[in-house]
């Protein structure tokens, strides 16, 4: 294989990929169906490896095609980065910053910040987006992160801000009815609200805890921070949630705070690359501060 091939074949083929069919694809990148049909026939042909079986059904993707859809996706991120990064070159803070976070923080705590953001800088453009994943920045993903992790990679520039504790809470409205558990094993006989899916984080959280709490314990179920949230607002059982988001709602009663206490730091997170960005940077501080301020409310 001795010719480049050019990014608008491999967009093609994600678009397909992501879509399904020709007509989608090309509605997804703006181009034609004709247009979209001749860059994977020619992106077939410079690879020399099938990436779709025709039937009157649509396009299936061949296992060639998905081992290949990674990469495109990867190649992807990075021409959306370059787009970002080109629109805010400059010493004024313009053009388009995505940000990375937990649903629980991006939905909870970071709009305040983000809204104070747009305010002060009217040419600034915000993306959010709500994930847990952490390689969304060095594949380009995103380009600044709030996690509450420490992140590992020797190419990000990270901030520590400080620690959030995690209680067990309920609705004021669940405790009258069902009554506070003054021991760990008056806990498992409520109604919990917990996790759905094991990750080693949840499991190495568990083992720090005084009590065995295992997936069959939670009368409800989800992986959404934000969902398990709610469940505790509506008085359904009880559940875990931020100290300082907690205290925002006086309906919300700790339970077994001496016992139930779990420590996290929380981290904002940005590729080293974009250290030359006064407009990068100028939203990782207004980040750093605005999470200052609710840690240490």
């Amino acid at each position: 294989m001795n010719k480049n091939i050019g990014w608008e074949l491999y967009r093609s083929f994600l678009g397909v990929m992501q879509h399904g069919s020709l007509s989608a694809a090309a509605r997804a990148v703006g181009s034609t169906q004709p247009t979209i049909g001749r860059h994977i026939t020619e992106l077939e042909r410079v690879l020399n490896v099938p990436l779709f079986m025709r039937t009157q059904g649509g396009l299936t993707p061949t296992e060639g095609a998905k081992a290949l859809v990674g990469h495109a996706q990867e190649m992807a991120n990075v021409a959306e980065a370059i787009e970002r990064v080109a629109s805010n070159q400059g010493d004024s803070v313009q053009g388009t910053v995505r940000v990375t976070t937990s649903d629980i923080i991006g939905l909870e705590v970071l709009p305040t910040t983000l809204a104070k953001l747009g305010n002060q800088y009217t040419k600034l453009q915000l993306e959010l987006v709500l994930s847990d994943k952490p390689q969304n920045l060095l594949s380009r993903e995103a380009d600044i992160a709030v996690r509450l992790f420490r992140p590992t990679q020797s190419q990000l520039i990270a901030r520590r801000i400080g620690t959030i504790t995690i209680g067990f809470y309920a609705h004021v409205n669940y405790l009258k009815q069902a009554g506070m558990p003054a021991t760990m094993d008056e806990l498992i006989q409520h109604k919990l609200i917990g996790f759905d899916q094991y990750t080693d984080y949840i499991r190495d959280t568990l083992n720090t805890l005084p009590v065995n709490l295992e997936k069959q314990h939670f009368s409800y179920r989800s992986d959404s921070n934000v969902a398990q949230l709610s469940l505790i607002r509506a008085g359904a059982g009880i559940g875990a949630c931020q100290v300082p988001l907690a205290a925002r709602d006086s309906s919300l009663l700790r339970v077994l705070a001496d016992d139930l206490s779990i420590p996290m730091d929380i981290w904002v997170t940005m590729h080293e690359d974009l250290r030359k960005s006064t407009t990068c940077q100028a939203v990782f501080d207004a980040l750093v501060q605005g999470l200052s301020d609710y840690v240490n409310k």
